[in-house]
This record gives structure tokens, sequence and C-alpha cells, in this order.
């Protein structure tokens, strides 16, 4: 499968957390998707990108905080992160970008 545009609009960045790092112990890995991508064209994406094959995909959506900044009210934006789980064998270094 060969990577297409759309295949970048998908998936905006990997995640680098200590969360994140202690999911590639078990074949995973995180990243930062589009808030209207689905888990099917999140696993078409991560399989085009990278060469690999995804076992499984979880989503989540992380809620934006109110913050102050000179004593205005501002919000940080939502973020959609998804939790891929790839088939055994196959890897993904994150550290190299997309």
């Amino acid at each position: 499968m060969s990577a297409k545009a759309e295949h970048y609009d998908v998936i905006r960045r990997p995640v680098i957390t200590e969360k994140s790092t202690m999911t590639s112990e078990d074949n995973g890995v995180v990243f930062e998707v589009a808030m209207d991508s689905t888990k099917p064209q999140i696993r078409d994406a991560v399989e085009a990108l990278f060469g690999v094959k995804v076992k499984a995909v979880n989503t989540l959506i992380h809620k934006g905080k109110v913050k102050r900044f000179r004593g205005q009210k501002g919000r940080r934006a939502d973020t959609k992160k998804a939790y891929v789980t790839l088939v055994e064998g196959n890897t993904i270094d994150v550290t190299t970008g997309l």
C-alpha cells in the first residue's frame, strides 16, 4: 500500500511521553490524529506510512484545559490520540519522525 496525501492529514505527530514509551514495550505506538479521523482511517494511514500490520486501534479525545494568560481566559485546543497496537514482530521507530 502506498502513502497518499490524505494519510498525512490523518496522522499529525507521534506522542513521546513516559506513558507512550511504556506502551511500546507491548508493540504499541501513540499518535496525535485529526479530530474527524476514524479508526479504519487511522489503521490504513499507519499501515501505508510505516509499512506495518496493525492489530488494533483505540482512540481517545483529550479535552483542552481552560487557562489564563495575562488575566484573560483562554482555552487550549482539544486533541485526539490513537493508541495503535501492532502485530507481533512489527515495530515503528517514532524518534525518526514521519
